[in-house]
């Protein structure tokens, strides 16, 4: 979460409004101290909602994953159920139950064998997901040097340079070694090779990416797999492969199911996605998945008293709401596998309208197109000197819609990108939309200028 300093403010107040009938309205209230009394829930309603509204369109949000609309039947059982505890298991015990469906769902969609006992959870979203399974990793990575005898304090982590930020996270809170390959000429994310040669004994694990939040594109997960049983066979070395599938966990069993990168790889032992991306449920919901439950080292794991009887658990947060869990359910039987890909399938149609029509318009350059992730991302052409993308993006949010600009990380820095990741929500009309505002603002507005303004400034991105 941001972090957020005190501050010492001149005494801004929040003016009511004065058409509020007179038995709503009193003194100004203080905007960032506690008022003294209380407020009527109308008054106090329309004051956030005014400033909610200097917030940005949620559906005109193309640079978030996360999902901004589901249907009304979900958004009421939602509010049915924000009073439910999830870790609350003897309380909500059909709660529990739901999350236990939910979890066995998504065992079978990536393959897990059911003879193996795969084990898992729900989280807060793929950021906690990616926490457990690094934990696992690293307790894994930690029993089996100890066995042998040998010194377990120097761990590290081998993924591509690409990885969400959250990766860095359980890095330096755990105290392990990133090992990170940078991204290089057309070579945007991890691959086999360089996976391999970054492993050594200490290392407690590869994380591959299938989706990566640059540009939408998958890690070769099964090539990182056969590189990583290669390892193995030449040194003797076991290293572990994670897939972080915040997004494509829900996208590729559906748009592309003979692509082989969940548990149809048996070095593949963890899975982690977002329930709140492309599982088509409101923030925060993710899944974190082990193959078996000898891939969940069982120090990790918390028994409470569930029923008389005793329920594990594992987990970085703690008291949260079931309704998100209750929403993930909803969709599962809503939609099917067949109700998954045809939404999806409509936002990759939408993504490739896109892609075609960014490449006519004439100064861009597609790097991604949405084959794989419905995500695109695009560069200027290096001849267009006068402005830049991060001038694009202004000119874009003049109509409303968010598209990030950024540059690419190391070793591609001086490469700036525009990013548009496709949701439900974004049809085909609403991409035409977009689509002529972008040709307005390249040709009769940034066309103009002979050279970026000052205020531009490429920056790194921030997931």
């Amino acid at each position: 979460m941001a972090l957020h300093r005190q501050v010492r403010e001149a005494d801004e107040r929040l003016r009511l409004d004065p058409w509020l009938p007179a038995s709503q309205t009193r003194a100004p209230l203080p905007r960032t101290r506690l008022p003294d009394g209380p407020t009527a829930p109308g008054a106090a309603a329309q004051l956030v909602r005014g400033d909610l509204l200097l917030d940005g369109n949620a559906r005109l949000n193309l640079a978030t994953f996360v999902t901004t609309w589901m249907e009304p039947e979900a958004s009421s059982l939602i509010a049915d159920t924000l009073d439910k505890n999830i870790v609350d298991k003897d309380e909500y015990p059909q709660t529990a139950e739901l999350e236990r469906r939910c979890v066995n769902i998504l065992a079978d969609l990536w393959h897990a064998d059911p003879d193996d006992g795969p084990t898992g959870t729900s989280t807060t979203g793929s950021s906690e997901a990616a926490m457990l399974a690094g934990m696992a990793l690293l307790w894994r990575w930690r029993a089996r040097r100890r066995a042998a005898g040998k010194p377990a304090d120097r761990p590290n982590l081998v993924s591509g340079i690409n990885v969400q930020v959250c990766w860095e996270k359980f890095c330096r809170y755990w105290d392990v070694e990133p090992r990170l390959a940078p991204m290089e000429g057309d070579r945007r994310h991890l691959d086999g090779e360089h996976a391999v040669a970054l492993c050594d004994e200490n290392t407690i694990g590869v994380v591959a990416v299938l989706g990566s939040t640059f540009d939408g594109s998958y890690e070769p997960v099964a090539e990182i797999s056969a590189a990583l049983d290669a390892l193995e066979r030449e040194r003797g070395l076991h290293v572990p492969l994670h897939v972080d599938a915040a997004s494509g966990g829900f996208i590729a069993p559906f748009l592309q199911p003979a692509l082989e990168w969940d548990f149809r790889l048996p070095r593949v032992q963890s899975i982690n996605a977002s329930g709140h991306k492309y599982g088509l449920v409101y923030p925060g919901i993710g899944w974190a998945l082990w193959r078996s439950a000898d891939a969940l080292p069982d120090d990790l794991v918390f028994k409470v008293n569930y029923l008389g009887g005793q329920m594990p658990t594992f987990a970085l947060n703690f008291s949260r709401p079931g309704s998100q869990v209750v929403a993930q359910y909803y969709n599962f039987l809503r939609l099917g596998r067949d109700g998954y890909r045809a939404v999806h399938q409509d936002c990759q149609d939408v993504a490739h309208g896109l892609a075609a029509g960014i490449a006519e318009i004439g100064p861009f350059e597609l790097l991604t197109d949405g084959t794989e992730l419905p995500v695109l991302a695009f560069k200027l052409r290096d001849d267009v000197t006068g402005y830049t993308v991060f001038e694009v993006s202004r000119a874009l949010r003049e109509r409303g819609w968010q598209v990030p600009a950024y540059t690419l990380p190391a070793d591609l820095e001086h490469v700036a990108v525009l990013r548009i990741v496709v949701r439900y929500g974004l049809n085909a009309d609403m991409a035409d939309t977009l689509l002529a505002d972008l040709r307005r603002a390249v040709e009769q507005d940034l066309s103009k200028l002979q050279a970026p303004p000052p205020i531009s400034r490429p920056r790194a991105f921030h997931h």
